[in-house]
């Protein structure tokens, strides 16, 4: 891996890291953390299909009171991150992907141990910018809270800079160290974890306005010839579709019908 690669590597690992607590830009998403690991890194495909796996994965991962959610930052980071060198050291791209699939919920334990210490440290912070506040001192506050965040990036990105140094044969000593029976259940765990999150998806959509929908996507999907540019054309077409139906199906809800058999029907449906 070239220096370029690495340095390109820590800084995402560093805006991920900020991102797990900022939540502005998604760089801590597996999808997007992944792909440009895997972009900078030169495996963009790769990175690709790790990350939406992974997506699928972290759906469920949510902050419910004060239990903090497993860290995708670090997840989405290292387990890219050890792809990369996986692939490096002569790797098929399924193996490997597989492989990091394996690795990323016991990294994102891990990331949540580091990220309870950044936020025990970021107590004696908030103290002493209590203080500049009561002093006035506007500068000293924003001063720590930059200092704040950075040591949320800094957290993924040592660990990022570290993993970056693994030589690539041991890695592959370890990947070849495993059994078949544990790569094949490794196999069929990536492949349920990313079914889970599809029915999760499907659980959050499931309202009788987009069944229908949903059920034509997957006859449209069918299609060979239509590439996903114009799935989404199709997609977006229905959409607003919908959209000016249901509009003039609501504008005429006061009368006995709206002059639209059609929506009457949608309004029926409804």
């Amino acid at each position: 891996m070239s220096v370029l690669s690495i340095i390109l590597i820590v800084i995402v690992a560093f805006l991920a890291g900020m991102e797990g607590v900022l939540d502005q830009w998604q760089f801590h998403q597996p999808l997007v953390a992944c792909t440009l690991i895997g972009l900078v890194s030169g495996y963009f495909e790769a990175g690709i299909i790790l990350g939406g796996t992974l997506q699928m994965m972290a759906l469920g991962w949510a902050n419910v009171g004060a239990a903090v959610a497993p860290d995708a930052a670090l997840a989405s980071v290292a387990s890219a991150i050890l792809m990369v060198i996986a692939m490096i050291g002569g790797s098929d791209q399924a193996t490997a992907i597989t492989t990091a699939i394996a690795v990323a919920v016991p990294l994102s334990v891990a990331g949540l141990f580091l990220t309870m210490i950044v936020r025990t440290i970021a107590i004696p912070i908030v103290h002493i910018m209590d203080g500049a506040a009561a002093r006035g001192d506007f500068f000293a506050i924003d001063l720590w809270s930059i200092i704040a965040i950075c040591l949320q990036g800094i957290r993924i990105a040592i660990p990022a800079a570290a993993l970056c140094f693994i030589p690539s044969e041991a890695v592959m000593d370890v990947l070849e160290m495993m059994p078949a029976w544990l790569n094949e259940g490794m196999t069929i765990g990536g492949g349920m974890v990313a079914a889970v999150g599809y029915a999760m998806v499907i659980n959050m959509m499931a309202t009788k306005e987009v069944w229908p929908f949903f059920a034509l996507g997957f006859c449209l999907a069918a299609i060979s010839q239509l590439t996903l540019i114009a799935l989404g054309v199709i997609g977006v077409c229905l959409a607003l579709i919908y959209l000016g139906l249901k509009e003039i199906g609501q504008s005429g809800a006061g009368a006995i019908g709206s002059g639209d058999p059609l929506g009457d029907i949608l309004d029926d449906y409804e």
